[in-house]
């Protein structure tokens, strides 16, 4: 496994100098220099402005009721009796 690690490494310089070869890049197949100094001060990136930041979302806060409805004895045994209905219903 290892003979085939090293030979993997090799073979993936050798192919990167070729590359580098083909392409004109002579000096950095030699050398290994990316960016010559005297090229450094030459290029400056063009400054990229920042992107705005979006504006938080307003949180509409719903009015607490203050007064609970009483709830109807009525109203409670027909949700019962829906209630018992639907597990019949399922059973």
């Amino acid at each position: 496994m290892i003979e085939i690690g090293i030979f993997c490494v090799i073979l993936l310089a050798a192919g990167y100098w070729a590359t580098m070869f083909v392409m004109g890049r002579r000096d950095d197949v030699i050398h290994g220099k990316f960016v010559r100094a005297e090229e450094a001060g030459d290029f400056a990136p063009a400054a990229m402005p920042a992107p705005p930041f979006p504006k938080r979302p307003v949180k509409i806060v719903q009015p607490a009721i203050a007064e609970a409805k009483p709830v109807n004895s009525a109203a409670l045994e027909s949700l019962l009796a829906a209630i018992q209905q639907d597990l019949k219903s399922v059973a």
